[in-house]
């Protein structure tokens, strides 16, 4: 009950959401807590946030297989790109969720140079924006949320450099909308200055 009224209190208090969300968590987050993707998902639809990615941080992605159906629920609410091993598939329509299991941001980085190496791009002419059309996650989060106490992984490493970190103290299976209003709350507080 009094969950209730501190959302509705800090539901009443949000003018400055962020366009995208990243989420941060780990192997045994998403095998605690896999229902908590759709419910997360879900607040940030409720909330019309323009897009969300969920990194799930593993190394041997077929350990979470059996979460891709629960994964794939999202798909129900929103448009679902899941990246599983070396395969892409998109489902659903609305909102854009992007689900990256065992993803690395150094993984990718090293994949731009080796198809621009491939397409032989001149290197003199390679820059930022020659860079990022190469990106496979082609967005920028205003706002990385990592839950429990492990640390940041390098998804997302190019693409994050700007964003806003936000360290949630309760880990991903007792993740309340609470938890989440109060991540937005700080972010609204926030001066962006993008690395000015």
């Amino acid at each position: 009950m009094i969950y209730r009224f501190y959302e509705k209190i800090l539901l009443r208090d949000l003018r400055t959401l962020p366009e995208h969300v990243c989420f941060m968590i780990t192997e045994q987050d998403m095998l605690d807590a896999p229902g908590n993707l759709y419910l997360a998902a879900q607040w940030c639809r409720d909330l019309e946030i323009k897009s969300a990615t969920f990194h799930i941080s593993t190394a041997d992605p077929s350990r979470l297989e059996r979460c891709l159906p629960r994964i794939r629920e999202i798909s129900s609410i929103a448009r679902l790109t899941l990246h599983y091993r070396d395969e892409k598939e998109v489902a659903g329509e609305g909102m854009d969720v992007t689900v990256a299991i065992g993803k690395s941001g150094r993984e990718e980085i090293a994949g731009c140079v080796r198809r621009m190496a491939e397409d032989g791009v001149d290197p003199e002419s390679v820059d930022e924006d020659l860079l990022e059309s190469y990106l496979t996650f082609k967005y920028e989060p205003d706002l990385v949320i990592k839950t429990g106490g492990d640390h940041l992984t390098d998804f997302l490493i190019w693409q994050s450099v700007y964003s806003e970190l936000f360290f949630l103290d309760v880990n991903w299976a007792l993740l309340r909308k609470v938890d989440f209003l109060r991540a937005l709350r700080d972010f609204q507080s926030r001066a962006r200055r993008f690395g000015r």
